[in-house]
């Protein structure tokens, strides 16, 4: 099939006078694209049915994985946290790869493409791992005594973890590139496609949630009381369906078109490299370009240019580039929220395997699916959100989206240490109950209190991401220039990556200095002598000191011109 290509100019001359002709977009035969009822509504439901199946798939996969490998990969409940944290910051930083081969050769529709295809290679890898592995063990009991004998051989392992580390780089490819496509199928020049746009990323955010409540509670029962091989297997089907989902979507489709000046990446590189030559120097005469749309008014931004290579560097380049450096302050400041996060679906995880988890005499909740909770609450407050929370708000401060970006981050971020505070409280009330039950020295045995007692801290993280995380999507996205919108994506994941590089740095580096010859650790395998609690406080007061760090951030800064709020 042809696709349109960056850097060619496909639009008629004459087209462009037309009413009806939405600016800036061709279809995929290269046509103009004109307006329609449903907006960008129409393509982006394709998009949206994708990026439920990818997280039914990726979650399958990242919400059980530290039972995987504590329970059949036999490792220590550090040093499964330490490699859940690793593969996690990997598969999150690793969208800066994919969006730059996106934005810079590939286009996000080819990428999805290929994405998709190391997708569905690297699931049919893990499932084969897992049946190589429960050959194996067929006459293992998963016992203290004989887990060494059931441990696979370092060739399963070492597979094992290709596949999951190929499994990342899919993702890396296939998320930023997924949701900024998604949201390019708005026009930016339409106010009512501009303000639907802003509903996009909630309802995104709502429909991958529902995915993940359906893996949460199907997969993980199927992983842990049926076998890892098909819960590894299923996700792989799942998305050789969405492949087939994103291709028949593919003739409603609206593509950006680019233009012929040089990529964003080497021009915004050279206003930093001339930047850096220059420093000392006195500034040049400054080139008069006409200002462009969606770009920050010129504010004395002074010209970088090399005297010795005669190298010069446009207002409109110039803009770009402070675009993008006034994105990192918040960046950083929100480094806090995603440690909070990463221990969702680690140490929260090992916290409710202990406790009592019968819904009745028979039927027991996997400790994973209490994850699932975090997108019960998402599911239940978005709707809320959007359709009563921002009328009101809107009706209050006169805002098309109720609060600005910056607002709703800061609200999510609060919320994020109220739930750390709520789980440091609830995992010492577990401890003082063990202690009192005389279970200390009882690591198996179920501590008798209800898991339903961490319900508030999932609920929490629930509604915190409806405000946080959506709000970095829409923020990250709107505030980039127009040629980098899958960067923009990858920036706001690599928040959660870098978060979960700095999570497994924290347990590595209390785990040391907490654990020695007769002593206990705060990470001890007996969850009972342990004292996440004491972690858990440690978190929070990272979290509330990222939110003195943010308040000052936002309040400094200048929202680019083009958002529609």
């Amino acid at each position: 099939m042809a696709m349109p290509a960056a850097g060619t100019h496909l639009l008629d001359a004459e087209a462009l006078l037309l009413d009806d002709v939405v600016h800036g977009y061709v279809d995929f035969k290269g046509c103009p694209v004109t307006r329609s009822l449903s907006g960008g509504w129409k393509s982006s439901f394709f998009i949206i049915g994708v990026e439920v199946a990818e997280r039914f798939a990726y979650c399958g996969i990242s919400s059980n994985l530290i039972s995987y490998l504590t329970g059949p990969l036999g490792q220590s409940t550090a040093t499964a946290a330490e490699n859940v944290n690793a593969w996690s910051g990997t598969s999150m930083i690793l969208p800066l790869l994919g969006a730059f081969v996106a934005d810079s050769f590939l286009g996000r529709y080819r990428t999805i493409i290929i994405a998709s295809g190391l997708y569905i290679l690297a699931l049919g890898f893990l499932s084969l791992s897992a049946v190589l592995y429960s050959i194996k063990s067929s006459d293992c009991h998963f016992a203290a005594n004989n887990m060494a004998a059931c441990s696979p051989p370092q060739f399963q392992i070492i597979f094992f973890f290709f596949s999951l580390y190929l499994f990342a780089l899919a993702q890396g490819g296939h998320k930023p590139c997924l949701q900024a496509f998604g949201a390019d199928q708005f026009d930016e020049q339409d106010p009512k496609e501009c303000n639907d746009k802003s509903s996009f990323f909630n309802w995104w955010f709502f429909s991958m949630n529902l995915g993940i409540i359906v893996s949460l509670f199907v997969l993980n029962y199927i992983q842990d009381n049926l076998s890892w091989a098909l819960g590894f297997g299923i996700p792989c089907i799942i998305m050789c369906l969405a492949l087939i989902i994103f291709l028949l979507g593919t003739m409603t489709y609206r593509f950006r078109i680019h233009s012929d000046e040089r990529n964003p990446f080497v021009r915004i590189g050279q206003v930093f490299l001339n930047a850096a030559r220059n420093w000392r120097s006195i500034p040049g005469a400054i080139s008069k370009e006409e200002e462009p749309q969606g770009i920050l008014p010129y504010q004395g931004s002074q010209q970088f240019n090399s005297k010795e290579d005669g190298k010069v560097c446009s207002i409109t380049e110039i803009e770009e580039a402070k675009a993008v450096l006034r994105l990192f302050p918040i960046w950083a400041a929100c480094l806090g929220y995603s440690i909070a996060y990463s221990q969702t679906s680690t140490l929260f995880t090992k916290q409710g395997a202990t406790m009592d988890r019968f819904i009745t005499s028979s039927l027991q909740i996997p400790a994973a699916s209490l994850h699932s909770f975090i997108s019960i609450a998402i599911v239940v407050f978005v709707p809320m959100y959007d359709k009563i929370l921002v009328p009101t708000a809107r009706a209050i401060t006169g805002k098309a989206s109720g609060i600005t970006m910056l607002q709703r981050i800061g609200t999510g971020i609060f919320l994020s240490f109220l739930a750390m505070v709520i789980a440091a409280l609830v995992e010492r009330e577990r401890l003082k109950t063990a202690a009192e039950h005389g279970l200390v020295d009882m690591p198996k045995a179920t501590v008798p209190m209800s898991v339903w007692l961490l319900l508030p801290q999932y609920l929490l993280f629930g509604v915190a991401d409806v405000f946080t995380m959506v709000g970095l999507q829409e923020f990250f996205y709107d505030q980039v220039p127009n040629e980098l919108k899958s960067i923009g994506i990858a920036l706001y994941l690599s928040i959660f990556g870098i978060g979960n590089f700095l999570s497994s740095f924290l347990i590595s580096l209390v785990e040391k200095a907490t654990c020695g010859p007769g002593r206990d650790g705060w990470f001890s395998d007996n969850l009972n002598r342990a004292h996440f609690d004491y972690f858990y406080w440690l978190v929070a007061a990272l979290s509330a000191a990222a939110f003195a760090v943010y308040v000052y951030a936002a309040k400094s800064y200048i929202y680019n011109r083009r958002n529609c709020h």
